[in-house]
Order: C-alpha cells, then sequence, then structure tokens
C-alpha cells in the first residue's frame, strides 16, 4: 500500500471522530465548500514558494496540497482509486490529445 493510499484510509477513518481531535473530522464536518476553499488556500502557498525557489518550503507546502486535495475529495465522495485509474487512462497520451479530447 502505499503513502497515498494509508493516507486515503486515514481520512476516511477519521471522517466519523470528534472534530476536537481531528483536524480531518473538522475539515470534513465543514463541508466540501470549506475544503475546497483549504485546497486552493495550500496550492497558493506551494505556488509562492515555487516562484520563490524555496525547495524545502515547496516540499513542505506540496505535502499540504496532497493532503487538502485527499481530504476534498473525500469530501466530495470520489475515492483515491478513481483518481489513480484516471490517471492510468492518460498514461502513454500525448497531452495535447488528451486535453483535445476533452469535452469542451
Amino acid at each position: 500500500m502505499s503513502v497515498l493510499e494509508r493516507l486515503a484510509a486515514t481520512i476516511a477513518a477519521r471522517r466519523d471522530a470528534d472534530p476536537a481531535s481531528s483536524h480531518t473530522a473538522g475539515l470534513l464536518a465543514k463541508g466540501p465548500d470549506k475544503c475546497a476553499e483549504k485546497f486552493g488556500e495550500e496550492a497558493v502557498e506551494a505556488i509562492i514558494a515555487a516562484a520563490r525557489r524555496d525547495r524545502a518550503g515547496l516540499i513542505a507546502e506540496s505535502a499540504d496540497v496532497l493532503y487538502h486535495l485527499m481530504v476534498m475529495l473525500a469530501a466530495q465522495g470520489v475515492e483515491l482509486a478513481e483518481v489513480l485509474a484516471e490517471l492510468e487512462r492518460r498514461e502513454g497520451v500525448s497531452g495535447v490529445a488528451e486535453k483535445a479530447s476533452r469535452p469542451r
């Protein structure tokens, strides 16, 4: 099991935990909109670290981005396996061709 799969399992297990004792439960209790907002905040922080060429900051912020992405997915009922399947579907396909195949 990969670290992302373990993280997804932890997020799922904490869904019903006490929000006072679990940051994950607290985020999920606030609903999908708040989870999306938090993901956006973390993404901006990663962008800032990248723009500043702050390697350590980018690594730390990227970990936060992945965690908050997975919380946002959980809030929407999207499984990590679904995202991984989509990545596998795209594997080996030109980015230009893949983007052109998307509905507009």
